[in-house]
């Protein structure tokens, strides 16, 4: 039987929701329409913008997406979670493999991933990591599963841009990929989810041209403005 929960017990936080249920037993009966998913996620993304993590709650997505509240908290039992799967369904269209651009060289497919489709995207962009950052600076037991939305799909396109290079000879054969294709997106989690700073162009750059392709052996000669 369930002991209640006395005074001096804390109450539970996103962290404890979320891994109740993660862990909690499926249950049998109608098997869940996920249809509706990406617009609701899309929706969340929405809210997360224009107000903050403080600022937004469930009804509001829920209206946003024109979608039953009860419909979310089955599917998204905490807004930590629901925001979580919303950023990581957004770093998933970024980096869809089949979406990825090919300029012919290293830097210039790394600097095309820098350029958003335009300024309001880019604004956006920063005002939904600026609501990131807000909801882990409550739940800092949330980083770890923060940083699989965020660093992991970018490291598997540094894979795709590190092999391509090194077929194409521009790069050694023997560059330890693994490793690259982590420095850059480990360097933007930390600065965003440990320094609690926003990654802007300018910071990427520095780690494009800083960091990663002096790794390679490409120096500055290789470096063109873009």
């Amino acid at each position: 039987m369930t002991q209640p929960r006395t005074n001096d017990e804390p109450a539970p936080g996103p962290a404890d929701e979320l891994g109740r249920a993660r862990k909690a037993p499926a249950k049998l009966g109608r098997k869940r329409d996920h249809t509706r998913d990406p617009e609701i996620l899309e929706a969340a993304l929405a809210v997360l913008a224009e107000t903050g993590y403080d600022g937004m709650t469930i009804d509001m997505v829920a209206a946003r997406a024109k979608a039953g509240k009860a419909t979310l908290y089955r599917r998204w039992p905490s807004k930590a979670e629901l925001v979580l799967d919303a950023v990581a369904c957004l770093k998933k269209v970024d980096t869809d493999p089949a979406r990825l651009p090919d300029t012919g060289s290293l830097r210039g497919d790394l600097v095309a991933m820098v350029k958003p489709h335009s300024i309001e995207d880019g604004e956006r962009k920063l005002q939904i990591m600026a609501g990131l950052m807000s909801m882990l600076n409550s739940s800092p037991e949330l980083v770890d599963m923060a940083t699989a939305a965020i660093v992991d799909p970018r490291v598997a396109v540094n894979r795709i841009f590190l092999r391509r290079a090194m077929e194409r000879g521009e790069i050694p054969a023997d560059c330890d990929v693994e490793t690259l294709a982590l420095v850059t997106p480990s360097m933007a989690a930390f600065r965003v989810l440990v320094l609690k700073k926003p990654v802007d162009r300018d910071f990427l750059l520095s780690l494009i041209d800083g960091v990663l392709l002096p790794a390679v052996g490409l120096g500055a000669a290789s470096v063109q403005a873009v």
